[in-house]
């Protein structure tokens, strides 16, 4: 998983300037349930979607569910995202609200996706129109 985790910083940085950290956070492998009430607590106030992973800017961990294997560009495509978040956190990057820190992760995992032939819309289900509704500030 380390070499994994240093070659997707190392990506990160090269595509979208984000500062190289390579202080690894802790991944972990849990249920759905438990990521999801990660996600939003224990009330499960979802927008619907479903939860695969998670990022925790306090503890510096990526928790994945256990159907997550990384066997493919897409699954690959989840952990890129969380790690946008990590380099995020690590750097100390302010943004006016969470939603607008999505959307260089979202950047990210679509071009990773492209590498591929693929994309958002088509391994999640995440059209343009919700990409721009869970990453701007006006709609949360």
């Amino acid at each position: 998983m380390n070499a994994l985790l240093t070659a997707i910083i190392t990506w990160l940085s090269a595509n979208f300037g984000l500062p190289a950290n390579y202080d690894h956070p802790r991944v972990a492998v849990m249920t759905e349930a438990q990521v999801t009430t990660l996600r939003y607590g224990t009330d499960h106030l979802s927008d619907g979607r479903a939860v695969v992973a998670v990022y925790n800017n306090a503890t510096h961990s990526v928790a994945l569910t256990n159907s997550w294997a990384g066997r493919t560009p897409a699954e690959l495509s989840v952990l890129v995202h969380e790690m946008v978040h990590h380099l995020q956190n690590k750097a100390n990057l302010t943004y006016p609200c969470p939603a607008a820190r999505e959307a260089l992760a979202y950047a990210a995992q679509a071009k990773w996706l492209g590498q591929f032939g693929s994309d958002l819309e088509k391994e999640f289900g995440i059209d343009p129109m919700t990409l721009k509704l869970v990453t701007s500030c006006d709609f949360h």
